[in-house]
């Protein structure tokens, strides 16, 4: 009777030890609502010439999106390797999203933003935050992830006091419009990447494009069809780091929209803009299936996949027109 007793406590404390991880999980997997980016940068600037200063707002959103990554519920959580963490996919995946397009920001400020011309002199802080975000994401120990990335926000905030300090002439932002240009144009292959490996939920043979207009060039495999599908155990994965990608994109066009606002009216392309920012709203959505489905094309069951993969090829064809837009005189 004693033994019978013990097995049932034990049982019920186990059982109540997974409910309360499962429970922790589910919290540690809701994905960070967007924010309004406009009232966010004024709230952190400490006076009101301070967001007029040019740079300012984009490096501040990117301070933004960074920190949130770090310091949402539950933390950073990639490269977890206790529970509930190390038992979590959705979340680390959406993690990688932001990421990436964190450091392809953090990349054309090195090369673009923070530079007037080819030759000129790249800025310090910037040039160091570069290698910061490119650390593994997955690293959790010498060193670990999370403070590489805390350093970079770090020599971004020194980039940002340089920027707003009158008397600093060596960290500049021109928002000029060969400078958008150039990340628009690196953005649109991270989104291009994203529609294909979220149409691949459904299995289709693709026909082999990469060497269109080009007669005479090569690449090694010379196939000209191929079958593409994205594995049943990565659905999730692929979903939620698009998903990741699109929050981060959306909060850095938002700030590109004040920050390029002279630009963009210049080159009347503001609608454009605004266009893809509420392509990118969309795909923000709450999902309310326990799990992502994969119906076979007009099937009885939706494929959240292909729906993803609408809005990100409209933001997507919407980027290279704003794209064309910035390179006309």
């Amino acid at each position: 009777m004693k033994q019978h007793l013990n097995a049932k406590r034990i049982g019920a404390v186990v059982a109540l030890l997974l409910i309360i991880i499962w429970a922790i999980g589910w919290y540690w997997s809701l994905s960070p609502s967007t924010f309004d980016v406009k009232n966010r940068v004024a709230a952190q600037a400490q006076s009101r010439a301070h967001t007029e200063v040019p740079g300012y707002t984009m490096t501040t959103t990117m301070i933004m999106v960074a920190e949130t990554l770090l310091d949402k519920p539950g933390g950073y959580l990639s490269n977890d390797v206790m529970p509930p963490g190390v038992l979590l996919d959705d979340m680390p995946a959406w993690e990688f999203g932001v990421l990436e397009m964190t450091r392809d920001l953090a990349m054309s400020m090195r090369k673009d933003f923070s530079r007037s011309q080819s030759q000129s002199v790249e800025n310090k802080h910037i040039s160091k935050a570069v290698p910061q975000f490119n650390m593994d994401h997955k690293n959790w120990m010498f060193p670990e992830a999370e403070s590489s990335y805390r350093k970079g926000i770090d020599l971004l905030y020194a980039y940002r006091a340089e920027l707003v300090d009158p008397n600093n002439r060596s960290s500049q932002f021109y928002t000029r419009a060969d400078n958008l240009r150039e990340w628009i144009k690196m953005v649109e292959k991270r989104l291009g990447s994203y529609s294909q490996r979220l149409s691949a939920s459904v299995g289709s043979a693709r026909i082999n494009t990469d060497m269109a207009g080009q007669r005479n060039a090569k690449n090694k495999a010379q196939v000209s069809e191929s079958h593409v599908q994205t594995s049943w155990w990565k659905l999730d994965d692929v979903f939620f780091e698009a998903k990741g990608a699109s929050w981060a994109m959306l909060q850095y066009l938002k700030a590109a929209e004040i920050e390029f606002a002279d630009v963009l009216e210049d080159k009347n392309a503001l609608v454009s803009l605004r266009q893809i920012i509420r392509e990118l709203e969309a795909t923000q959505q709450t999902v309310w299936s326990p799990m992502i489905l994969n119906g076979d094309g007009f099937g009885m069951m939706a494929n959240h996949s292909l729906v993803m993969a609408n809005y990100i090829s409209r933001a997507n064809a919407a980027l290279i027109e704003l794209s064309e837009l910035m390179n006309q005189g």
